[in-house]
């Protein structure tokens, strides 16, 4: 895709996703109330299912900054034989990495000096985001999930990295899976990325890796989907727009307002999709609250 065309698309969804001038929810104003109570009566058995894989904490090459975790107590040489003691440890990581599963907040994604709806880039600080932060979704995110899965559709194990999955794509496994996407829908699109890394071992995502193609992203537009997630980084690479690395991330955070969950795990949601007979259920996002941060840790729940 050309610098032109991109242009053209950006504009298009910007402009049929705005939401006024002052808004900083972006695609979460298609989730409304009615919406999530319509979303719990797709609770069928109360099965639930986590979409997101465990924290790395081993280096490799999709992982060059590890997420760190290290106890604090018990100490060498502490005694607890006997009396009260306690396990304490401390966590740190990489957000954004290429491994673990997350959320991007509006603030992530800045394009032409500015972020989602016009706020200046410069409003996020060496100190931190002062607006469209993570805690935009301090009281989660719940709604209905459709899982959508090309691998599935292409009868495949996985996509291969750089392939690209289209809006045909995702309307043929709405067809092969008996379900569309709706209005106020969290919708998940499975590439095969987690199921390639276990059995063929990891790789260095960021150069390469499967997504969605940016044309694609008229689909959530039309749809009016409230979220995307992805068991990939939701962008294909190499990117397939011309100075744009990260064309998806551009066209859903920054001009449609959309928050991104990227590198979640659908290898145990699949399958209990495929036994239940249907691709749709309840799903519960709940980011941590950290007031100015660009995104957050996710371990989004499914609830069939």
């Amino acid at each position: 895709m050309s610098a032109e065309a991109f242009r053209t698309l950006y504009d298009k969804v910007r402009e049929r996703t705005r939401h006024g001038p002052d808004d900083r929810r972006g695609t979460l104003n298609h989730l409304t109330p009615a919406r999530v109570v319509a979303a719990a009566r797709e609770v069928m058995t109360g099965r639930t299912v986590s979409l997101a894989a465990p924290v790395a904490t081993l280096p490799g090459p999709d992982n060059p900054d590890p997420a760190r975790h290290r106890m604090t107590a018990p100490g060498p040489g502490d005694d607890h034989s006997e009396g009260l003691g306690f396990a304490l440890d401390r966590f740190a990581m990489n957000v954004h990495g290429d491994v673990d599963s997350h959320l991007d907040a509006l603030c992530h994604v800045m394009y032409d000096g500015a972020l989602y709806n016009g706020v200046p880039a410069d409003s996020v600080t060496p100190q931190g985001a002062t607006e469209l932060t993570v805690d935009v979704v301090r009281d989660g995110v719940v709604g209905r999930g459709v899982l959508l899965d090309i691998p599935r559709l292409r009868g495949v194990r996985w996509l291969e990295p750089g392939d690209h999955v289209t809006a045909g794509d995702l309307a043929a496994a709405e067809a092969a899976q008996g379900v569309r996407t709706g209005p106020g829908d969290i919708l998940l699109v499975r590439v095969g990325h987690r199921r390639r890394r276990r059995e063929s071992g990891p790789w260095n995502a960021a150069e390469a890796r499967a997504g969605l193609h940016p044309e694609a992203v008229e689909f959530l537009a039309d749809r009016q989907v409230a979220l995307l997630g992805s068991d990939g980084n939701n962008d294909t690479a190499p990117s397939a727009v011309e100075g744009v690395d990260f064309p998806v991330h551009v066209l859903a955070v920054q001009a449609m307002g959309m928050h991104l969950m990227d590198y979640l795990q659908f290898e145990e949601l699949a399958p209990a999709c495929e036994q239940e007979g249907r691709w749709s259920f309840l799903c519960v996002v709940a980011p941590l609250r950290l007031p100015e941060a660009t995104g957050s840790p996710v371990n989004p729940i499914a609830v069939l």
